[in-house]
């Protein structure tokens, strides 16, 4: 990668990797900041402010932000997750400047506006009312609450209703204050570009900045439970999972690799077990999200009420075994899978752009490409065989599930099947 940092003095960082052949350029702002740092009383305000900082500032309003940008022929989009928010465009190579000029000032010069205020949050009180009715959304919002109860970490990126009607202007403001901080800030891009201009331009449009550092997140604790929801459904959606890895861990693609192999595609144990040979869901896959100092693993699938009985004990026997008897030939296969995945996102501008921003803020700096494939490449069936015995004796379950749930294996049950309760009885005996 052909990439250039620059850290101005205010902690700003600037990152960008020039993609010569290209006509355009993606750019973005990435913010330290997401919905794990809010408050009990702050759920959803991330999300809130995300939204807020497209309505309007001192020099233009809604509609002027969204016809300069459409004007050029680029796009303004941005994206908020539990630890980070992004602000993003993509724009001609030409254009790089106004991209700038209006990032910079949704981010810095917004006014909240208390009409546009009170639309947006009857626009997100929308957005609410749509995972509600949405059960492979709002299944997860479950899981992860089942999985970090009480904590930051666990409460929905969203929000709740109650919470999105109380927010004022005074909120927003103190919130983007507290952790919107040039030291916990991150310029990507890439593209067609010239390093060194972007850099002047970020200097002089970014300077009002606060450069002192946030407030730090809760630290997550995963705990593991259970939590379902009946409703009459065509089918039923369900998620098991156990604790994960965090991003810095050293097994962190390790886990990921188990993930591809057990279910990451049409070939992978659960879709070939699951699916095809039972004909029991159209849907199933497993996952690993990995956070700052947490991670969770997964498998999600869904099914008919009447096969509710069948695929749990199938899915949770495929985990079983895959964990004591995965081999060298679906390692190989995750593994490309994991290498082809990671450079078809370094093809598009976007991918490189959000990328090489989000690892400045999670590491420090971009990890070059070679060295992500090696770490991946280094991987063995023992590494990925002991991880994943970890993995599920070594953390309490993580059930969640929505629709028409009779039949469903007990939450104990499934702890006890991975062995978690007799070894949590043994720890206990020994601490007596």
């Amino acid at each position: 990668m052909s990439v250039e940092i620059t850290t101005l003095p205010s902690g700003l960082r600037i990152v960008t990797d020039r993609m010569p052949h290209l006509e355009t350029v993606s750019l973005g702002v990435w913010v330290a900041a997401g919905s794990r740092h809010e408050r009990p009383r702050e759920r959803g305000l991330s999300h809130l402010l995300e939204h807020m900082a497209f309505k309007g500032t001192r020099r233009r309003s809604a509609r002027d932000i969204a016809e300069e940008i459409e004007s050029a022929g680029g796009d303004l989009n941005a994206a908020t997750s539990v630890e980070q928010t992004a602000y993003y465009a993509h724009v001609l190579a030409g254009d790089v400047g106004l991209a700038i000029d209006i990032l910079s000032d949704i981010l810095t010069d917004s006014v909240f506006d208390k009409e546009e205020l009170e639309r947006e949050k009857e626009v997100i009180l929308q957005e609410i009312g749509a995972v509600e009715d949405t059960p492979d959304d709002l299944v997860f919002d479950l899981f992860n609450a089942a999985a970090f109860p009480e904590q930051p970490i666990g409460w929905p990126i969203l929000g709740t209703p109650e919470h999105v009607r109380a927010f004022d202007r005074s909120m927003i403001a103190t919130y983007l204050d507290k952790h919107y901080r040039s030291g916990v800030t991150a310029i990507g891009a890439a593209g067609a570009l010239d390093h060194a201009r972007i850099v002047e331009a970020a200097a002089a449009r970014f300077a009002n900045l606060p450069a002192q550092a946030h407030e730090d997140a809760t630290p997550a604790r995963y705990v593991g439970g259970d939590m379902r929801v009946s409703r009459r459904l065509e089918q039923a959606h369900i998620v098991i999972g156990f604790e994960g890895l965090s991003y810095a861990a050293p097994t962190y693609y390790a886990l990921h690799v188990f993930a591809n192999a057990v279910g990451g595609g049409m070939s992978s144990r659960l879709f070939q077990e699951v699916r095809e040979k039972r004909g029991l869901c159209y849907s199933i896959y497993a996952f690993h999200w990995g956070f700052s100092d947490s991670g969770i693993f997964g498998v999600h699938a869904a099914t008919g009420p009447d096969d509710v009985p069948e695929l749990m004990p199938v899915m949770l026997g495929e985990l079983e075994r895959a964990a004591h008897d995965i081999d060298g030939r679906e390692l190989d296969r995750a593994r490309a899978q994991l290498r082809a995945g990671l450079l078809m996102t370094l093809e598009s501008p976007a991918g490189r752009a959000g990328q090489i921003a989000r690892q400045m803020l999670l590491f420090g700096r971009p990890i070059p490409t070679d060295e992500l494939v090696a770490r991946i490449n280094a991987i063995t069936v023992d590494d990925v065989r002991n991880l994943a015995g970890d993995i599920f004796t070594g953390s309490k379950p993580t059930v969640a599930a929505v629709g028409a749930l009779s039949g469903m294996i007990d939450h104990d049950k499934v702890a006890e099947r991975f062995g978690f309760r007799a070894r949590a009885a043994v720890a206990a005996a020994v601490g007596a």
